[in-house]
């Protein structure tokens, strides 16, 4: 079974999905452990929340998830390419703390709220090669690289992930508010969102071709030669 401790992290994610393999299972949580607990760590951030039992708690948790069903999830992950299982487990790490806190929050106030959705897994899993799916990755991706041009600078971080936990997560700007590691009312929260969305459009029509001019100018020549 020593074999398994070189196995490439695709050969070893089969060896945990389809077999009760412990050596293969003690390499996963070696290679991992540290890749599941920063992710675990930084979202945990974002709730204020950052005590190592409960982080712990967390961290087990995200195991369990992978051990549900059978390890459904680790069967029906499919990766485009070697490293793709990282970018899964940093997204199933993250959705279990936000799924958390978001439960705890709802129960303190006595309301429901949305828990968030495991479909973001599909994101990390690059399983959706649609042309659709594939036009909406390359659109995200653009809109981050703007989203880091339009927050450069002070408060950088906290507007990114004020932004991806509204457009991504599906937060509302109260919810964002009620995070303690947030720093802002609502209304400010609301704020950001607006200023961040109008530059963002700003940035993606300034990329896009004149329409609007292109058509005056057809107006006005055909008006030029009517006259």
């Amino acid at each position: 079974m020593a074999q398994n401790l070189n196995y490439p992290s695709s050969e070893l994610v089969k060896a945990c999905a389809n077999a009760n393999d412990e050596v293969a299972w003690a390499e996963f949580i070696r290679r991992f452990q540290p890749l599941i607990a920063g992710a675990a760590l930084r979202t945990a951030r974002m709730w204020g929340d950052i005590s190592s039992p409960h982080l712990d708690d967390l961290i087990q948790e995200t195991y369990l998830k992978l051990c549900q069903d059978n390890c459904r999830l680790l069967r029906s992950f499919e990766g485009r390419h070697e490293d793709s299982i990282f970018g899964f487990l940093k997204v199933l790490a993250a959705n279990v703390v936000h799924d958390h806190f978001k439960a705890s929050l709802a129960a303190k106030r006595g309301a429901g709220v949305r828990a968030l959705p495991c479909a973001d897994l599909e994101t990390a899993t690059d399983r959706d090669d649609s042309f659709t799916a594939v036009a909406h990755r390359l659109q995200m991706e653009r809109i981050n690289r703007i989203l880091n041009q339009v927050t450069a600078g002070k408060d950088q971080e906290r507007k990114r992930v004020i932004f991806w936990l509204r457009h991504r997560q599906g937060f509302t700007a109260s919810e964002i508010a009620a995070l303690p590691a947030i720093g802002l009312t609502t209304e400010g929260v609301e704020s950001v969102l607006l200023r961040l969305s109008v530059m963002i459009r700003n940035h993606l029509n300034a990329t896009q071709p004149h329409r609007e001019v292109k058509a005056l100018k057809r107006e006005n020549r055909f008006k030029s030669h009517g006259s």
